[in-house]
């Protein structure tokens, strides 16, 4: 069977223990919190090493694992990019302090003066930076398929270069479908080698670039192939529910698992 889990974005108001509470009851998992949200979790950079313990043994006795933790680190731009590793490094301790095995981090945008044969260069070099502080804290960075880099193609290409195996990739399996870069199928093949961890969540997005939520299975992007796809690769990871700022999480939070499980 696959593993489930929701993102902080469902529950922001939700202390720790109260979502890993959430998610034993409606029979998620794990949880993937986002950090530098103002989320109530409190699982941040900010928190002291008495604190970072205590919150690890709130995970470990409420059975419910910490699938990710979820940041905002870029890479691709030159001009923010140490900020953004060093931010990255602070965070790698924070996972690997809290016994979470995963990090999502971006690509991000990057100026239209940089060709984007330098941006993979860029975001690589960036990752291969961190890559063994990674390894040693026993912590998976996950680059995501979002913003500048919704082409799996591009996130492959990074990872070619990378070739570490600290660093991985995020499929988020709706944006390559919904700029219509790549299919379910064609995105699974070439990102196959790398996919460590998943982002879900359907929508529709309008002509003019809006993009909204919609339950399971009524918006672009077909998950039932995703998972059979990770089903024949004997996917071991997450699919992590992303729904910001969506419906009261006792109406999607259930709604979503059971779509997802029937696709089993």
């Amino acid at each position: 069977a696959m593993k489930y889990a929701f993102m902080s974005f469902s529950t922001p108001e939700l202390s720790l223990p109260d979502m890993l509470a959430l998610a034993k009851e409606l029979g998620y998992d794990g949880i993937e919190p986002r950090l530098d949200a103002g989320h109530a979790h409190g699982i941040e950079v900010a928190a002291s090493a008495e604190t970072r313990h205590a919150l690890r043994q709130t995970v470990e006795a409420g059975g419910i694992a910490l699938a990710c933790l979820a940041t905002s680190c870029v890479f691709a731009d030159p001009a923010k990019t140490p900020a953004n590793v060093q931010s990255a490094h602070e965070r790698i301790d924070l996972a690997g302090d809290v016994g979470c095995p995963r990090l999502r981090v971006f690509g991000g945008a990057f100026p239209e003066a940089l060709p984007r044969a330098s941006a993979v260069v860029q975001v690589a070099a960036a990752l291969r930076s961190l890559a063994d502080h990674a390894a040693h804290r026993r912590v998976t960075l996950c680059l995501e398929t979002h913003d500048a880099w919704c082409d799996p193609r591009h996130v492959a290409a990074v990872m070619e270069r990378c070739d570490h195996p600290s660093l991985a990739v995020n499929w988020d399996v709706l944006h390559p479908v919904r700029l219509k870069l790549a299919t379910v199928e064609e995105s699974f093949e070439i990102l196959r080698p790398w996919i460590r961890h998943l982002h879900v969540h359907d929508a529709i997005q309008d002509p003019d670039g809006k993009l909204t939520l919609v339950p399971m299975g009524e918006g672009c992007t077909d998950h039932r192939r995703a998972i059979q796809l990770l089903q024949g690769m004997g996917y071991e990871g997450y699919l992590s529910g992303e729904w910001i700022q969506w419906e009261p999480y006792r109406t999607h939070l259930p709604r979503e698992l059971a779509a997802l499980k029937s696709y089993e």
